[in-house]
């Protein structure tokens, strides 16, 4: 009787444990909205796939809460370049001047992408840098055709900023804080710097 009880107890707790793990066995079709978008256009003439990866705000902790909020309200989701190895595009620096602690995002929202700005002073506010359809930003990256999204952000120092204008002729502006580099990969950079309450794109050899 012993030996048939310890073998009924154990059916027992193999159908529970059988249940419980069930709860957390997603239904088909029942998922959360996908963060990995895939379809096709048309780019020059033929059809190519694209696959645009996508993080939720909650994969980037150390941002404020205020940011998070403000970015949540918008659905946003930060969508990852082909190259990426890590979280991207969610970018922290002193933009608005020395010392301060600002941020900067690729938002995605209903097919657009939007470079978002977030200064500690205005807490309440994102300011729009730029915008542009997703699958406007979207390059071949293997030998399949398949197409990734390009576009990225970094922080660029002062002395990033004259490292890249290294050679220019003219007098180049005050930079005195970071700058905001937008780049479109292996294409091209655009820094923008935010002076006298405006931001300005910095004039870059070769341009």
């Amino acid at each position: 009787m012993a030996v048939t009880g310890r073998k009924d107890r154990s059916w027992t707790l193999t159908a529970l444990l059988c249940a419980l793990a069930a709860l957390f066995i997603p239904v088909r079709g029942q998922e959360a909205s996908p963060l990995t978008e895939t379809g096709q256009i048309t780019l020059h003439g033929k059809k190519a796939p694209y696959r645009i990866r996508h993080l939720p705000v909650s994969s980037f902790p150390e941002m404020p809460p205020a940011l998070a909020t403000l970015l949540t309200q918008r659905s946003c989701l930060i969508p990852q370049t082909y190259q990426a190895r890590g979280p991207e595009n969610v970018i922290h620096g002193s933009f608005e001047g020395p010392g301060s602690s600002d941020w900067a995002v690729l938002c995605s929202q209903e097919g657009t992408v939007s470079l978002l700005v977030y200064f500690e002073s205005a807490p309440g506010k994102l300011q729009l840098l730029a915008s542009a359809p997703e699958t406007e930003r979207l390059q071949a990256h293997d030998v399949t055709g398949l197409l990734g999204f390009d576009w990225g952000i970094d922080p660029a120092s002062p002395e990033q900023v004259r490292e890249a204008r290294a050679g220019m002729d003219h007098r180049p502006p005050p930079t005195g804080h970071d700058a905001l580099a937008e780049t479109i990969i292996n294409r091209q950079t655009i820094y923008h710097y935010f002076m006298d309450h405006a931001w300005t794109e910095l004039d870059m050899p070769n341009e």
